[in-house]
């Protein structure tokens, strides 16, 4: 499954997959490009993090400058308080430092900030990181670290996969600004859709895109599993773990957010289509909603002007002024009227015994055994027709 680790990582609560410096310095670049002042005069906090050795730290450290920030704010979680255990090397920064408390390093968060020159070198930089620990663990949703957010004007971290829905939500309730990173299945929870529909959340320069032929790379513990096919370990001997289905999530404009799809009409892509689905099938109408099924984000037809049902995948492509979001289709989130009552049939498309109303609110349409790769789903009980699944769909409209 393309998001097999992340959800592997969110069952075993093991949130250690630590960002690389690389895709944060491509990402944030790219919203200097669109406006050279993104983060000019602002507070910028780094929750989640590591900061002896996180690259968010590091990175925004060293360009504090460049950048114009006014302040960074970088915030660790207790050792003790993680759920996934693994050895913990303390930085010489810590361990030489009068302030080292060994009851305290494993028990307590710790804080870094960046203001000023602190060590007279003529420019500020992560040499003049001052730090102190905090009074508890650093949990995000902590009065502490809480405070810090208000004071803040933008997060920006990898927060803990699985309490990503928990983590947008406390961003929300202070309405800052943000830059994180996620996988792609989290466009269809109930409490982050909404969130995207109303404009209040988008896709970054980068979401579920292969670069140089990986998926979004991350750096893991030495005791972490290694399985699969896209995991290596390089040259300083860290173990790697490439993630398909990844990506970043804000809501700072960014200029790819504005660049408009070039399409063709319904009748080039019906003859044209460089997807045989396209050619063979065309665009089928949903039986239980009012919209066609678009199985190709590049095969939206340009002068069609109702309702459409695009792979999740076209967020990364989306631009609010050429399309409106409608609904999200999938399961429990569009209120279908139908209540045809449907045999559910096996994977190789043989009658199971069971029975299903409107297959259970998902988006269906009819079988077509001459276009559909897979064996139908589901088979009508009154007309005996058949019926196949659609997978997530976002309904959209051009404007």
């Amino acid at each position: 499954m393309a998001n097999e680790k992340f959800d592997n990582a969110k069952k075993g609560k093991n949130d250690e997959f630590y960002t690389q410096y690389a895709d944060i310095q491509k990402e944030v670049n790219a919203y200097l490009e669109y406006d050279a002042d993104t983060f000019k005069d602002k507070i910028v906090l780094l929750p989640c993090d590591d900061p002896e050795w996180s690259n968010f730290t590091r990175f925004f450290a060293q360009n504090f400058e460049r950048l114009g920030l006014k302040k960074l704010i970088s915030t660790s979680y207790a050792t003790d308080s993680k759920k996934f255990k693994s050895y913990v090397q303390l930085s010489f920064l810590e361990m030489e430092s009068p302030k080292y408390d060994k009851t305290k390093t494993n028990k307590h968060g710790k804080i870094f900030t960046l203001t000023r020159d602190t060590n007279n070198s003529g420019h500020i930089d992560i040499d003049d990181l001052e730090w102190e620990y905090l009074k508890g663990d650093g949990d995000f949703r902590s009065k502490e670290v809480t405070q810090l957010r208000d004071e803040a004007d933008i997060i920006i971290t990898n927060p803990p996969f699985s309490l990503f829905r928990e983590f947008v939500d406390w961003i929300m309730q202070a309405n800052k600004k943000f830059l994180i990173i996620g996988n792609q299945n989290a466009i269809t929870y109930k409490e982050i859709f909404p969130l995207i529909k109303n404009n209040r959340m988008w896709t970054g320069c980068r979401f579920n895109q292969r670069v140089n032929g990986k998926n979004m790379t991350f750096v893991v513990p030495d005791n972490y599993p290694l399985s699969g096919t896209e995991v290596s370990v390089d040259e300083k001997g860290r173990k790697l773990v490439s993630v398909a289905g990844t990506g970043w999530f804000t809501n700072l404009e960014h200029g790819r957010r504005h660049q408009p799809l070039e399409l063709m009409t319904m009748a080039d892509n019906l003859k044209y289509s460089k997807h045989k689905e396209i050619r063979a099938e065309g665009y089928p109408k949903y039986v239980n909603y009012d919209a066609i099924d678009v199985s190709f984000t590049d095969a939206i037809p340009d002068d069609y002007k109702q309702e459409m049902g695009v792979p999740i995948s076209f967020l990364n492509k989306y631009n609010p002024e050429q399309f409106e979001i409608i609904a999200l289709g999938i399961v429990g989130s569009i209120d279908f009227s139908s209540e045809r009552k449907m045999e559910i049939l096996d994977k190789n498309g043989k009658p199971t015994g069971k029975y299903t109303i409107n297959a259970k609110g998902t988006l269906y349409k009819e079988w077509n055994k001459n276009a559909d790769p897979k064996p139908p789903a589901f088979q009508d009980c009154e007309n005996g027709k058949l019926y196949q699944s659609i997978y997530a769909r976002i309904i959209i409209r051009r404007k």
